[in-house]
């Protein structure tokens, strides 16, 4: 640990930025595009085909880091960003705006996107012991959601300061995407600077999981290692070979719990506002803040259940309550009620996350963690593609109005029944 504290400073950094970035646009993105004329379907397909986009390019990067270099890969992905940012400023043309957000990196919900978190998990995991593992992931997870928090402030006060002082709300949106743009080339200046110990280990030790074995249905080889001769791996499928059906399984889930989330983004919830109470983009932006700093402690708070209860049990018995939050939230009868269930409803929302990325880091063989987070990333991104346009279309018919947080709210119940089914067997490393 205190030989790799450099790095270990370093991936909390990049996270600390990229997330800064990415709440700081959020709570103005669909506001500007509203100001630059897209209707409200059009603005829906376009946060669409921006998860959709990052997909595609997020599962090459994250497939190829562990091979082509993670450092490589991560400072390919910040620029990335710097292109999203400025094509974004630099045109109304909505081809255009789409091209960039299929191409670039742009988080609608303010949380992580891209391939980032993948190729960090993976190199933290080695980085740190596993005893250690979900703590530093909770670390990692709350303080991303404080700077995802300051970042929304911020935004949406700048915006607001921008506008009392004579800018139209389309040049103060824009000024918002400048600094977009000018994190993402921060953060790749960051990047450069993480040692080879963030790369894959040239000598792997045999992975601790005869779990995985009878999990796959296969028996395992007696005295045999992933190196030995008599159990080479096969040929890998997008970076993942003796893990690979554990990855599958976990990825269709995490699909669906992501279908589910985003049709609840965060800049989507803050044009629900909009609609419904007239809330002001600064009042948005302290709400968002509030329910990020919640959102982060409760992250935090995972890491001890977890370390209690177990990993699966954590993700499933925490994220229930929250779903019957979220369900709540447009049956509230005023704004204060609304936005304390919505609060509520936060300060319990994150605490499946780093136990999800625990979980998914020590079930899987060294040299595919960052093809496995990646694949299982991708396939929350492939999950949440499609969200964002239904929510559009059920903002546009009154009577449809709330059903975004009803669909999310069901579905993700959904989701942790079947986690919590097919995966209560398979214990990690530190629960064995």
């Amino acid at each position: 640990m205190t030989t790799h504290k450099p790095d270990i400073i370093l991936l909390f950094s990049t996270r600390l930025l990229r997330l800064f970035a990415y709440g700081f646009l959020s709570v103005v993105l669909v506001l500007y595009l509203v100001q630059d004329g897209l209707p409200d379907q059009q603005i829906g397909l376009l946060l669409s085909l921006t998860l959709l986009g990052d997909a595609g390019v997020s599962l090459w990067i994250t497939t190829s880091a562990d091979r082509i270099g993670r450092r490589k890969m991560l400072v390919l992905g910040s620029l990335l960003m710097v292109l999203a940012g400025i094509v974004f400023i630099l045109t109304r043309n909505v081809f255009l705006l789409i091209a960039a957000a299929i191409l670039g990196v742009l988080s609608p919900s303010g949380n992580e996107i891209g391939p980032f978190l993948s190729i960090e998990q993976a190199s933290l995991t080695q980085l740190v012991p596993d005893r250690r593992r979900t703590q530093v992931f909770a670390w990692y997870g709350m303080l991303g959601s404080f700077a995802t928090a300051l970042g929304a402030l911020i935004g949406g006060g700048l915006a607001h300061g921008l506008q009392a002082r004579g800018l139209t709300p389309l040049v103060s949106y824009q000024v918002i995407l400048m600094g977009y743009a000018a994190g993402g080339l921060l953060l790749a200046c960051l990047f450069l600077c993480l040692s080879p110990a963030v790369e894959v280990p040239r000598n792997l030790s045999a992975m601790k999981s005869s779990q995985l074995d009878s999990f796959r249905g296969a028996e395992p080889h007696a005295g045999s290692s992933p190196s030995s001769p008599q159990d080479q791996p096969p040929r890998r499928f997008l970076g993942l070979y003796k893990s690979r059906q554990v990855v599958f399984k976990l990825s269709v889930l995490f699909s669906l719990d992501a279908f589910a989330g985003a049709l609840i983004v965060q800049s989507m919830v803050a044009y629900w506002f909009n609609l419904k109470y007239g809330t002001d983009v600064a009042v948005l932006g302290m709400i968002f803040f509030g329910a990020n700093i919640l959102a982060g402690l409760s992250a935090l708070f995972a890491a001890r259940l977890a370390a209690k209860f177990g990993l699966i049990n954590t993700m499933v018995f925490t994220h229930l309550p929250s779903d019957v939050m979220l369900i709540m939230v447009p049956l509230m009868p005023t704004f204060l009620s609304t936005i304390f269930v919505l609060l509520v409803r936060f300060s319990l929302s994150q605490m499946d996350v780093p136990t999800r990325q625990s979980y998914t880091m020590a079930v899987v063989a060294p040299d595919e963690r960052s093809a496995a987070s990646g694949v299982t990333t991708i396939a929350r991104s492939l999950g949440a593609a499609l969200s964002p346009s239904l929510s559009g279309l059920f903002l546009t018919i009154p009577i449809l109005f709330g059903a975004p947080f009803y669909l999310a709210g069901g579905l993700k119940i959904v989701y942790d029944v079947l986690l919590y089914r097919s995966f209560k067997a398979l214990k990690p490393p530190e629960e064995t």
